[in-house]
């Protein structure tokens, strides 16, 4: 391990696609006095591109299909992984499945993800064109705490991405994902710098 990650805390990302959210996390990782380093990248797609990222950078990448297998042995082969490779806490990167409770109670406190709207609005999917559809004058994106409930556990931070007239949900979402990744790796830092309490 490099002399400067001594004393970093360790953070796993669960992803399903492209990594870009990840990308932005781990460059971020790279700056001088970023207190989380990647020791991991998880998905359960072996073809995900993301992977393909942290390999390119010397992040240890794991991936198993959860085709074929209940949810219960995915995830607990999931949780295997990420405690072999040390991880402190786990970062949700459009990581495209639904934890089961148990999971989820393994990493209570210590997980987090991040969502295309302004929690509580717009829980689930089609988040940008729901948005657009309400007459919402905002978009944006939200970084919580994982809970049992999809979507639902406390909101660490948000950014508000106005909505234009001429918007569409894909150039609304490309605009929020601007906003996510200056938002993740801030909110990332500080949840691994002031861990949260019992309560």
């Amino acid at each position: 391990m490099p002399e400067e990650a001594v004393g970093k805390a360790k953070v796993a990302v669960m992803l399903s696609g492209n990594g870009t959210t990840m990308s932005a996390l781990l460059y971020h990782s790279r700056l001088s006095g970023c207190p989380y380093e990647i020791v991991l990248v998880a998905s359960n797609k072996p073809e995900a591109r993301g992977l393909r990222i942290a390999e390119a950078e010397g992040v240890e990448t794991f991936a198993l299909s959860h085709k074929g297998m209940a949810r219960e042995d995915h995830d607990a082969a999931m949780d295997r992984a990420l405690r072999q490779a040390g991880a402190d806490c786990v970062a949700l990167c459009g990581y495209m499945r639904v934890l089961s409770p148990g999971f989820v109670e393994q990493w209570a406190g210590r997980m987090l993800n991040t969502h295309p709207a302004l929690l509580p609005k717009f829980k689930g999917l089609e988040t940008h064109q729901r948005a657009i559809d309400a007459g919402e004058s905002h978009g944006g994106c939200s970084i919580h705490v994982v809970t049992a409930q999809l979507d639902d556990g406390p909101v660490l931070g948000q950014i508000p991405v106005p909505i234009l007239p001429d918007d569409t949900a894909e150039t609304l979402g490309a605009r929020v994902l601007l906003a996510e990744y200056q938002l993740y790796p801030r909110v990332l830092s500080d949840f691994v710098s002031n861990p949260p309490g019992p309560a």
